[in-house]
């Protein structure tokens, strides 16, 4: 399994945060998100924006208690010319926040698992930044380009938040819908040193689980991280092997059911 070290992390959240500012300002705040359809561009921009000064805020403060979270969001400057300095101010922000001192702070954890609540924001915001920034990238007509260490370090972080004890909480329908009787899915990035990038999952009757490394699967999807990483945030359509690299070995149908009961809190 793929860790980033803490400096490769913040200094990834400041440069994909700044492209995903580039690619905005590109398409203009009405622009369509297609990845997102729901949103535009200045949506996408706010979200941005205000997540990360928010997190910011609670590590800052080294917040422990969830019902003292910030209530307060800052304002999207309303001049799109204003967005990449705004952007680098926030992206900056949390970067510092997450700091070597502040890594094994107390500071509150929403998935309540084993990680210091620091560590859980920052590889949060790292995924905000990446996922958000592919978003931004299709938006503009551009395609996002994500290193392998990194995308690899989000799939581990994003089966994290599936798996997690407070998932059932948060995204109940998904948790019930993943579970199973024991069919198994197997992921294997194509581009990863060693055995960084194989990720197996479950689906068990008391819930989804996930290990590291390889193993025999009822289906195997297998392709370069940027593209599992997309494909698992939906980003990405599963099937199109000639957009995507990716290649399917087994049950489809169960792939696809396990993407299409999956929504992550990142947009």
């Amino acid at each position: 399994m793929t860790e980033l070290n803490a400096e490769r992390s913040r200094q990834a959240i400041v440069d994909h945060t700044r492209r995903l500012a580039e690619s905005a300002v590109a398409a203009g705040p009405e622009a369509a998100v297609p990845t997102a359809p729901h949103w535009t561009v200045s949506d996408l921009v706010a979200h941005m924006g205000q997540t990360q000064n928010w997190v910011a805020e609670i590590i800052e403060r080294r917040i422990t208690d969830p019902t003292q979270l910030p209530t307060e969001m800052v304002q999207l400057p309303a001049d799109s010319h204003q967005w990449q300095a705004w952007l680098s101010q926030s992206a900056q922000r949390v970067a510092s926040a997450c700091s070597d001192d502040a890594l094994d702070a107390p500071v509150f954890n929403p998935a309540g698992d084993g990680r210091s609540g620091t560590r859980f924001w920052m590889s949060s915001m790292l995924n905000e930044a990446v996922v958000h920034g592919a978003d931004a990238a299709s938006a503009a007509g551009r395609q996002a380009d994500v290193d392998a260490d990194i995308a690899a370090a989000l799939i581990s972080n994003h089966l994290a938040m599936l798996t997690s004890p407070t998932w059932e909480m948060q995204r109940s329908e998904s948790a019930h819908a993943i579970r199973g009787t024991g069919q198994t899915l197997q992921w294997l990035a194509t581009d990863t040193a060693d055995d960084t990038g194989a990720w197996f999952i479950e689906r068990r009757p008391d819930g989804a689980t996930w290990k590291p490394g390889t193993r025999q699967a009822d289906v195997t999807v297998t392709g370069p991280a940027r593209s599992l990483l997309l494909t698992l945030t939906r980003r990405l359509p599963l099937t199109d092997r000639e957009a995507t690299g990716i290649r399917i070995d087994g049950d489809t149908n169960l792939a696809q059911h396990w993407l299409d009961n999956t929504a992550h809190v990142s947009g």
